[in-house]
């Protein structure tokens, strides 16, 4: 699936390609999944500001198996995901039968099917590095409360699934009425609305202390709000935008609580943090709940799921079927 820019915005579209369309790379891996990410939905959106020339194939994740090789460290059979990088951005992702990827970007995986790693994808390993991120910081379900924010998103939901088999009490935020169930099943113990839970009221520079700590996906005003009301000493893992970059908070509860606002990267993250944390990914905390949360869509179909994202009406994750879906 390849999108190119068109003088009436981006259009995606199947087109067969040859082999030096790919690019080059050490590794390459014929593409079971991929998933979609709202990077993805960027990838198609005229002036999204991710992709830096067109045309390319999005998917910012693709999981398979290696075809060939030209390092040691993967072989023909071995199955493997990759991610982040300059995949899908400035580099031919995973939306294709095939990719060349650099050998430095991938993953052999360990206790995941390769649909089971599309599942978790870019955002699963995103909610993983922040419940990793509050873990170090010294967070236990003794402390409390933990808000997730976004909770239908890919992020959100796998945060919920992880946090809640750590044995963490797990409030869920969302602007979706009808979602409760869903992520009642995933692990909350309780569901709230999108925050702040009055959008028109005057912000507060400090709110009542109400959870222990928080994983966010949302940013803007939603963060600002969350900052303000996390205890004593917490933490808030931040890694979305989705609803603004602007941070219209104050200094008051990092130096009147102690709170602090751990920033969540998983595009540049070192090779070997990646593998050590997928590696545990198919062990602890290895979501329980993958199937509860996974869609599948054929690749032919995937404009119409980016839609859904860039509209706001996607929930959990969806798993993009490419070998045999062409």
């Amino acid at each position: 699936m390849v999108a190119r820019e068109t003088d009436g915005g981006i259009v995606l579209a199947r087109e067969e390609v040859g082999d030096d369309f790919l690019g080059t790379g050490e590794v390459t891996i014929k593409v079971h999944y991929s998933s979609a990410n709202y990077k993805d939905g960027l990838a198609i959106t005229p002036r999204g500001g991710v992709v830096r020339n067109y045309p390319i194939v999005p998917g910012i994740d693709l999981t398979g198996e290696v075809i060939a090789s030209e390092v040691d460290d993967f072989a023909p059979g071995d199955l493997v995901i990759a991610h982040g990088y300059d995949l899908g951005v400035s580099r031919n992702g995973g939306f294709a039968e095939y990719s060349k990827v650099p050998a430095e970007w991938v993953v052999r995986l360990d206790g995941l099917s390769t649909r089971d790693a599309a599942t978790i994808g870019t955002a699963g390993f995103t909610a993983a590095l922040s419940v990793r991120a509050l873990l170090d910081h010294g967070l236990t379900p003794d402390d409390g409360a933990v808000l997730v924010t976004g909770a239908t998103g890919g992020v959100g939901s796998v945060a919920i699934d992880i946090l809640s088999g750590l044995g963490f009490e797990v409030i869920a935020s969302t602007g979706k009425t009808d979602a409760g169930e869903l992520l009642a099943e995933l692990g909350a113990n309780e569901v709230i609305g999108r925050l702040p839970l009055d959008p028109d009221a005057k912000p507060r520079p400090l709110n009542k202390a109400s959870w222990a700590a928080a994983v966010d996906s949302v940013g803007g005003a939603s963060l600002a709000h969350v900052l303000s009301a996390i205890g004593y000493g917490g933490a808030v893992a931040a890694s979305g935008l989705t609803g603004g970059a602007e941070l219209p908070a104050t200094v008051l509860p990092f130096i009147l609580r102690g709170v602090s606002l751990l920033g969540i990267d998983s595009v540049f993250l070192p090779i070997e943090k990646r593998r050590e944390l997928w590696t545990q990914l198919g062990k602890d905390p290895r979501p329980q709940h993958l199937s509860t949360i996974e869609s599948f869509t054929p690749i032919t179909e995937v404009g119409s799921v980016l839609q859904s994202i860039k509209d706001g009406t996607h929930s959990g994750r969806t798993v993009i079927g490419v070998a045999g879906e062409f």
